[in-house]
């Protein structure tokens, strides 16, 4: 009987993979890979020529047999495209079955996104909720923000370049304008992390087009929450301010942070 080895891998610089990660990956009878190409280009710098089988979101299951045979007799390094498998990618189904089978699952540490943004981010970590993807619908993630809106624990996500701009506004319209830091491109050389309100994130992405890959840790509920003003109180504030000559989005982001409400909801509000 062998053992099922999580094996972590770096999410960009090569040199985060440890020693212990690199014997375990070049021992092995057999390596479990979300992109086999991705991987044999690891092993080929490593010289490692350990046997490969693709294991991904759209074979997992159909390849579970398969590799739990391969563990009766030797052992199996299971590894995602980069970082940690079983955090936001396939393997929560294999180290399940091994557990059934019986057979030893041994996990080593090693390269995520997730802490070193959480760390990176200046925002409390002694308390915090890993959320990975977002629903990719608009209805669906404002309900899991909903669900969210109270808790007093630092929030880190994941988010594709694509739907990052959708996502900042999704968390302001119903967190508010809470602080985040959003990290891009950890590790790789256009490494940034940017650390502001969600309200001025939107306004930074939409100068700077995002790309490559994101996570975002957003400060947890305040203790001490305003109460909420009515729509009528929030637009007579607005009204004033706009009437005594204030451009709009410095009179919505005045009136924003006095009432809890969130910037663009005040922005966008009908005032006479």
């Amino acid at each position: 009987m062998g053992s099922l080895y999580i094996v972590p891998t770096p999410i960009g610089n090569l040199e985060d993979i440890t020693l212990r990660a690199l014997r375990i990956l070049d021992e092995a009878s057999l390596i479990a890979a979300e992109d086999t190409r991705t991987t044999k280009r690891l092993l080929e710098h490593f010289e490692i020529k350990t046997p490969l089988t693709s294991y991904h979101e759209h074979n997992k299951l159909a390849k579970l047999d398969s590799i739990l045979t391969a563990l009766q007799t030797g052992d199996v390094a299971l590894v995602s495209d980069a970082g940690t498998p079983g955090l936001s990618d396939p393997g929560y189904e294999l180290i399940r079955a091994a557990i059934e089978h019986a057979v030893p699952v041994i996990p080593l540490p090693g390269p995520s996104a997730l802490l070193p943004a959480l760390v990176a981010s200046g925002l409390p970590t002694d308390n915090f909720l890993y959320l990975g993807f977002l629903p990719r619908k608009a209805a669906a993630r404002r309900a899991v923000l909903g669900k969210l809106v109270d808790l007093p624990y630092t929030l880190v996500l994941y988010e594709a370049p694509h739907r990052l701009l959708d996502t900042l506004v999704d968390l302001s319209a119903v967190l508010g304008t809470r602080q985040i830091a959003v990290a891009r491109e950890l590790t790789k050389l256009y490494e940034q992390v940017w650390r502001g309100t969600v309200d001025e994130a939107i306004d930074y992405f939409e100068q700077s087009k995002p790309r490559g890959e994101f996570t975002l840790v957003i400060a947890g509920a305040p203790s001490d929450v305003k109460q909420s003003w009515t729509e009528e109180q929030v637009k007579a504030a607005l009204a004033a301010r706009l009437a005594a000559g204030e451009p709009r989005s410095t009179a919505a982001r005045a009136v924003a942070e006095e009432s809890g409400w969130p910037r663009r909801t005040v922005y966008d509000l009908d005032v006479v």
